[in-house]
């Protein structure tokens, strides 16, 4: 699924691109919607970056399970496992 965000849209909120996704990221990482990696991936940012952004605003990383094995698979198609 595709989601086009409108010039308009973005003038209006005086957003570039990268910005609204981050944004989106982060709300939705703040809602536990989506996984630290997968909200990371999503904002464009590497998951270090992410956790910066998240701080900034005071938003506590939540790292369950699900984060740890994707953590894990990603460790293991890295070939560091």
């Amino acid at each position: 699924m595709s989601i086009v965000i409108s010039n308009e849209m973005l003038t209006a909120t005086r957003m570039s691109e990268a910005e609204m996704r981050q944004e989106i990221a982060v709300m939705l990482f703040d809602r536990e919607k989506l996984t630290l990696a997968q909200a990371s991936r999503f904002a464009g940012l590497n998951p270090v970056t992410f956790q910066h952004l998240l701080a900034s605003r005071q938003i506590p990383i939540h790292y369950g399970i699900e984060d740890f094995q994707e953590d894990l698979e990603n460790l293991r198609a890295m070939g560091r496992l």
